[in-house]
C-alpha cells in the first residue's frame, strides 16, 4: 500500500497533480492495490487520474474496504465530500489511531485525496456509497432549501433570528445554529420527553417520519411534539406529510459521531483448544482420502465416462453413481468432481459415438505418477484459487436443481472470500481452533466486517469454505493445519506445502489380511500399485480406516478378462497377504479358471465354440436362453444372430464364463479401454492471482515497476508537448523533421515526437534517436524501454527535450 504524501504547503489543484507528486513507490503501491487501473496501461498520470475517478474502478476499490474504512468514507461524504483529518477523527466513532490506519489505506487507494487539511472524496462515491452505512439524512442546507419564503421566515423568527428576505442568507443562518452543538443541545432541552423520543426513534431508524400535516403554524411555548421539533428545526418538513431529521441534529444525537456504536471493534472468533499435532494428523488423513477418491473416480471414468450435459454439467444420476462409488454424500462427491476439473485432470471429450463425455485428461496420467503430497497440493491450490460455489450443487435455484460442473456456479468474489476466511483461521494462535457450533458463525461475522459490501451469499459461502477446507485437508477440527498454513503463506506453496504434508500422511502398507469369508482387510492405506492390482480381482465392500475387499466369481473373472492366468492370481494373493490364503478362496479361483474360456464367442453374427459338448448342450436347453436364438451347427459349434457385444454379457448372466475369440483363433483380452482427453490450455493451478507469491510476486512487481516508468515517460512527453497552435501556423516539413532528428542523433539528445501508428491513432513519445536510415528512425523509447523503429513520414511533430 502506498504511503500518502505528507501535507505539503500547497494543496494539489487536481488529482493528476497529486499523482505526479507521488514517488515511484507510492504509485507502485496504488497499481498493486488497484490492478484494474493498468488494463490497459494509461498513457500518463492524467489518464490514470481519469480512470481512478470512473464509477467501475471506484466500485472495485470500495469493495476492498472494511467496515471501519467504509465508516471513515461515510463520514467524509457526510461532511459534503470535503473534510480534514482532524474532523474525521472527531466524527468517526473509533479510536484516533484506528481512524489514522483507515485513512492511510483509503488515501493509498485514492478514494480520498488532497492534504490533511483539505481531503476530497471522489465524486463518484456519492452515488456508490452516500451515507448508507450511517443512515444519516440530508443536511439542513438541502432540507431547508425546499422551504418557501414564508415558512423560512417563520422558522427564522422562531429561532430568534432576524429574517433578511434572502433565502440563501436565512438558510445559512439556520444551518449555522444547527452546526453549533451547544445550540442544538439547548434547543433539545426545550422540547418535551415525547418529542425527544420521536426524534431519537427517527434517528435510529434512519428513515423519514409520517405525520398528519406539516403545514400548521407553530410557536415555541405550545404545540404538540412534532410542532415543537419543527419550530426548532430539529425536524424539517420534506412535504405536507413527511419530516426528516437534519444531518447536523442526528450527529449531535449520536454524541458528535456519525454512528451510534464504535466501528473499529472487529468481531472476535470464538475458539477452543485442540492439540496441534492432532489437527495435523487429521488433516493429513483427509488430504490422503481426497487424493485417493479423485484417483479412483477418474480411473473409473476413464473406462466408463459419464455423458456431459448440453449445458456442460454432470447429470444427477451420474453424480449419484459417483457418490456411491466413492462412498460419499452427493455434495462431497460434487466437490471432488469440481476439483478434478479445476486442477485440469478432467475435461469434456468426445466418445466413440461422437457424443460429449467427461474424460480424464492426459495430465491425469502424470498426476497419478507423482507423490501423494504433490498430488494433493495441485488439488488444494486449484480449490484455493477457484471461483466456483460448489455448495450450491444438489440444491435448487429458481425452482430448478443445480448440477455439478454447470457454468452458473462461477462467482468472481469467491476466491478472495475463501482466502480471507482461511487466513483468519490461520491467524489464530497455535492450539486454538474454531469452537464447535459457535466458531463458524463468528467467522462469518468477522469476514462480513472485513468485507461488508460483498453479496448476501457470502455468509453461506464462508460456512461452505469451512466445510470444504476440512474435506480438502487444509483444516481439521476447526483449526489450520501446518501444510494448510504453508499453502496460504509460503512464497512457493507448490514446494512448501508438500514438504509440510509428508510428515502427517498416514503410512502406507504393502499387504492385506485375507479372511475365510472371501474378504481381504487392508489395515491401512495401501500402496498405489497394490491398490490397482487388488482392484482387478476384488470389489470394495466398505471403506474407512480399514478397507474391506470382497472376492467373488465376477471379480475373479474380471482378472481373467484382463489377461491374468490362474497361476498369476494365486501368486498375487500369496504375496499380498500376511495371512495364509484361505482354502475357499483358492477353490474359487480354480473353479472360475476351470470354467473360464470353455466357451468361445465369435461373430456369425456370432458363434459359440467349445470342446465341451455338454456345456453347449446345457446352454441350448437353458430356460432363459430363448432370446439368444442359439442354433447348433456342429457338436462343438453353436451360432446366433445376436451381436457379440450383446451375447457376451447375456451368457455371463446365465452362469457361463465365455471369452472372445479373434479371427485367428486366439483369445481376445476383454480389458476395458482407457480413454483420455487433451488437457485444457490454461495456467496450471498455482498461487491465487490476487495474492502473488514467489515467482508470481516477482513478476508482478516487475510489471508494476515497468508500468510506473511508462507513466513517468508519458508525463515527460506531455510536459514537452509543443503548442498545437505552432503546428497550425507553421506545420513541420519532412526536411525540418529529419534535420532535428539528425541533430539529436549526433548530439545524443532526447526528443519528443508525435507519431501516427498503423491504426491511425496519434501517440506521443520521448525517444533517444539512434540512427536514421531509408526513411526510418531507430530510437530508444522511454515508455517501452526498448529500441523501436518509426517511419519518418508518420512523425507528425518533433521537438528537442531540454535537459
Amino acid at each position: 500500500m502506498p504511503t500518502p504524501p505528507r501535507s505539503p504547503d500547497a494543496a494539489p489543484r487536481t488529482l493528476a497533480d497529486q499523482l505526479r507528486g507521488w514517488s515511484d513507490e507510492q504509485l507502485a503501491g496504488l497499481l498493486a492495490a488497484r490492478p484494474d487501473l493498468v488494463t490497459p496501461v494509461p498513457q500518463d498520470t492524467s489518464r490514470l487520474a481519469s480512470r481512478i475517478g470512473t464509477r467501475a474502478s471506484a466500485v472495485l476499490a470500495v469493495d476492498q474496504l472494511t467496515h471501519l474504512e467504509l465508516a471513515v468514507l461515510d463520514a467524509a461524504l457526510a461532511s459534503g465530500g470535503t473534510t480534514s483529518v482532524q474532523l474525521l477523527r472527531a466524527r468517526v466513532n473509533a479510536a484516533p489511531e484506528s481512524v489514522d490506519r483507515a485513512l492511510h489505506r483509503i488515501r493509498g487507494l485514492v478514494l480520498l485525496w488532497g492534504t490533511d487539511d483539505s481531503l476530497r472524496a471522489l465524486s463518484s462515491l456519492t452515488d456508490i456509497l452516500g451515507t448508507r452505512l450511517s443512515k444519516l439524512g440530508p443536511s439542513a442546507t438541502v432540507l431547508l432549501g425546499a422551504y418557501g419564503p414564508s415558512r423560512l421566515t417563520t422558522l427564522a423568527r422562531d429561532l430568534d433570528l432576524t429574517p433578511t428576505g434572502s433565502r440563501q442568507h436565512d438558510v445559512a443562518a439556520v444551518v449555522e445554529l444547527l452546526e453549533d452543538p451547544a445550540t442544538v443541545g439547548r434547543l433539545l432541552g426545550d422540547v418535551g420527553p415525547q418529542a425527544r423520543a420521536i426524534l431519537e426513534h427517527l434517528d435510529r431508524e434512519g428513515k423519514e417520519g409520517s405525520v398528519e400535516s406539516t403545514e400548521r403554524s407553530t410557536s415555541r411555548p405550545g404545540g404538540g411534539p412534532v410542532e415543537q421539533l419543527l419550530s426548532r428545526a430539529l425536524l424539517v418538513a420534506r412535504d405536507s406529510r413527511h419530516v426528516a431529521v437534519p444531518r447536523e441534529v442526528a450527529i449531535w444525537l449520536r454524541g458528535g459521531h456519525t454512528t451510534r456504536h464504535p466501528v473499529d471493534l472487529a468481531p472476535v472468533l470464538v475458539t477452543s483448544e485442540r492439540d496441534p499435532e492432532l489437527v495435523d494428523r487429521t488433516a493429513g488423513g483427509a488430504a490422503f482420502e481426497l487424493v485417493r477418491h479423485v484417483e479412483l473416480l477418474l480411473e473409473h471414468w476413464g473406462s466408463a465416462p459419464p455423458p456431459a450435459l448440453r449445458t456442460g454439467g454432470l447429470g444427477v444420476r451420474d453424480l449419484k453413481a459417483a457418490a456411491e462409488l466413492l462412498h460419499l454424500d452427493e455434495r462431497t462427491a460434487a466437490l471432488h468432481v469440481e476439483l478434478a476439473v479445476a486442477a485440469d485432470l478432467l475435461a469434456v471429450g468426445t466418445a466413440a459415438d461422437g457424443g460429449s463425455v467427461w474424460l480424464p485428461t492426459d495430465a491425469f496420467d502424470l498426476w497419478s505418477a507423482a507423490s501423494v503430497a504433490d498430488r494433493w497440493t495441485r488439488l488444494a491450490l486449484a480449490w484455493l484459487a477457484g471461483g466456483r460455489l460448489t455448495g450450491l450443487v444438489c440444491g435448487r435455484q429458481n425452482g430448478k436443481p443445480v448440477n455439478a460442473l454447470v457454468p452458473d456456479l462461477e462467482r468472481v468474489w469467491l476466491p478472495e472470500t475463501r482466502q480471507m476466511a482461511l487466513r483468519e483461521i490461520a491467524a489464530m494462535p497455535s492450539g486454538s481452533v474454531l469452537a464447535a457450533g459457535t466458531g463458524p458463525p463468528s467467522l462469518v461475522e468477522r469476514v462480513t466486517w472485513l468485507r461488508p459490501r460483498r453479496p448476501a451469499a457470502r455468509a453461506q459461502a464462508v460456512t461452505w469454505v469451512v466445510e470444504e477446507s476440512a474435506v480438502v485437508g487444509v483444516t481439521a477440527l476447526g483449526g489450520m493445519s501446518t501444510h494448510g498454513r504453508a499453502l496460504l503463506t509460503a512464497d512457493d506453496p507448490a514446494r512448501a506445502a508438500p514438504a509440510a504434508l509428508v510428515r502427517h500422511l498416514p503410512p502406507t502398507v504393502d499387504h492385506v489380511l485375507l479372511q475365510a469369508d472371501l474378504t481381504a482387510v487392508a489395515p491401512g492405506p495401501l500402496e498405489p500399485e497394490l491398490t490397482q492390482r487388488l482392484a482387478a480381482v476384488a470389489d470394495v465392500e466398505s471403506r474407512g480406516g480399514a478397507t474391506v475387499y470382497r472376492f467373488g466369481e465376477a471379480s475373479v473373472r474380471r482378472a481373467f478378462d484382463s489377461g491374468w492366468s490362474a497361476a498369476e492370481v494365486h501368486a498375487f494373493l500369496a504375496s499380498a497377504s500376511r495371512t495364509p490364503v484361505p482354502q475357499a478362496l483358492s477353490y474359487l479361483v480354480d473353479d472360475v479358471s476351470r470354467r473360464f474360456g470353455t466357451v468361445r464367442v465369435g461373430a456369425a453374427e456370432s458363434f459359440l465354440r467349445s470342446d465341451d459338448e455338454a456345456a453347449l448342450a446345457e446352454l441350448l436347453h437353458h430356460p432363459r436362453a430363448g432370446p439368444l436364438r442359439l442354433r447348433r451347427i456342429a457338436p462343438t459349434v453353436v451360432v446366433s444372430d445376436v451381436p457379440v457385444e450383446l451375447l457376451l454379457p447375456r451368457l455371463r448372466e446365465l452362469g457361463s464364463a465365455p471369452v472372445v475369440e479373434a479371427p485367428d483363433g486366439s483369445v481376445r483380452v476383454a480389458r476395458r479401454e482407457v480413454q483420455r482427453v487433451r488437457t485444457p490450455r490454461r495456467p496450471a493451478p498455482g498461487s491465487p492471482p490476487d495474492q502473488p507469491r514467489g515467482r508470481a510476486s516477482a513478476h508482478a512487481a516487475a510489471w508494476i515497476a515497468s508500468t510506473v516508468r511508462a507513466l513517468r515517460a508519458g508525463d515527460r512527453a506531455a510536459d514537452t508537448r509543443p503548442d498545437p497552435a505552432l503546428f497550425a501556423v507553421d506545420p513541420p516539413s519532412p526536411a525540418s523533421t529529419l534535420a532535428v532528428l539528425r541533430e539529436a542523433v549526433e548530439a545524443g539528445q532526447s526528443v519528443w515526437i508525435g507519431y501516427v501508428d498503423s491504426h491511425g491513432s496519434s501517440v506521443e513519445r520521448v525517444v533517444d534517436p539512434v540512427k536514421i536510415d531509408a526513411g526510418r528512425l531507430a530510437a530508444y523509447d522511454h515508455r517501452t524501454e526498448d529500441v523501436r523503429t518509426f517511419a519518418v513520414h508518420r512523425i507528425s511533430g518533433v521537438r528537442r527535450v531540454e535537459g
